[in-house]
């Protein structure tokens, strides 16, 4: 290229807005992907096949990193003290939303700490047992509970996620008194019920091969409507529980970054989304894609925020944390 060509170059490059000019060069290095959930749950398996098609996409790794605990707050609490540069980027559970509301001193807020990227998929939840548990049907729990209140335990994923609140719901609307006991992931969970150290688990559906081992038995489910895989389980809803939990679950990163970088990222997890390796993880643990993008997706924070909020006040919840 001679001098004349160099000079031209350099001037468009100069007036390029900054953000543009970031974008063309990020990513430069390895990203940081931290999941919410141990190692070897669905949660990681999935969070995982994704950072493997988005990292392709962008020509660089992408790194996950467990971060559990906290009720899946202890990996975007990371975000607060990250760079906004799109190197640090964790999954948002929809305790993100709840959880502040439940505890005294709040450390997150979701409206202030995060820029959102994209949501990616949710969680089927449901209840199971172990298949030599006396309880064939909700019905047979629920009549054992109100005769036994607060004998039969229940394990999730953790105080204030979803499978815990829908289980308090379900309870409250059934007139029964569960015993609590919260565990850090689904793989922990499995351990202690398939170990006879748990009754029942509240969980998403890590627990598919156990069930279909014959080795627990799912007695409900918890979405709004019956599942692909088990046609023949009813939910919560439709047994006159008035309780419905979908959990819809995306990326986001540290508040603050270029909207340049967003839709770098963006893009290469919408990418993931029509990725065959990516789906049939999905189809594995009975994950719907539920799409939403950057814009979308803030919106759906800030009334998911204010609807949870209800949800907190509505079980008496408020603080408890």
């Amino acid at each position: 290229m001679d001098r004349r060509s160099l000079l031209l170059a350099a001037s468009a490059a100069a007036a390029l807005p900054f953000d543009r000019l970031r974008a063309q060069v990020f990513p430069s290095h390895s990203i940081s992907l931290l999941c919410a959930f141990p190692a070897g749950g669905p949660t990681d398996q999935v969070m995982r096949a994704f950072a493997e098609v988005a990292g392709r996409e962008l020509k660089q790794s992408i790194v996950v990193e467990n971060k559990p605990g906290g009720g899946g707050t202890i990996a975007p609490l990371a975000l607060k003290t990250a760079k906004p540069d799109g190197y640090t980027l964790s999954q948002i559970p929809l305790g993100v939303f709840r959880i502040p509301h439940m505890q005294k001193a709040p450390q997150l807020d979701p409206l202030k700490d995060f820029t959102y990227v994209i949501n990616l998929t949710g969680y089927t939840f449901g209840l199971v047992v172990p298949a030599a548990a006396p309880w064939k049907t909700l019905k047979d729990y629920v009549d054992d509970a109100k005769k036994n209140p607060g004998k039969i335990d229940y394990g999730s994923t953790g105080t204030g996620t979803t499978p815990h609140l829908a289980m308090e719901e379900f309870a409250q609307k059934a007139g029964i008194k569960l015993t609590h006991v919260p565990y850090k992931g689904s793989a922990e969970l499995m351990a202690a019920i398939l170990g006879g150290h748990l009754m029942s688990v509240s969980d998403s559906t890590g627990f598919a091969p156990q069930v279909e081992a014959g080795k627990l038995r799912l007695l409900a489910t918890f979405g709004s409507k019956r599942t692909k895989r088990w046609p023949d389980v009813p939910t919560l809803n439709e047994l006159g529980y008035d309780t419905v939990s979908d959990s819809p679950f995306g990326i986001a990163g540290p508040a603050g970054m270029d909207a340049a970088t967003v839709k770098v990222l963006h893009d290469a997890f919408k990418k993931a989304l029509d990725d065959p390796k990516v789906l049939g993880m999905l189809e594995r643990y009975d994950q719907p894609v539920i799409y939403m993008g950057p814009e979308e997706y803030t919106k759906f924070a800030r009334q998911t925020y204010e609807a949870e909020k209800a949800t907190i006040d509505r079980l008496g919840l408020r603080g408890s944390m």
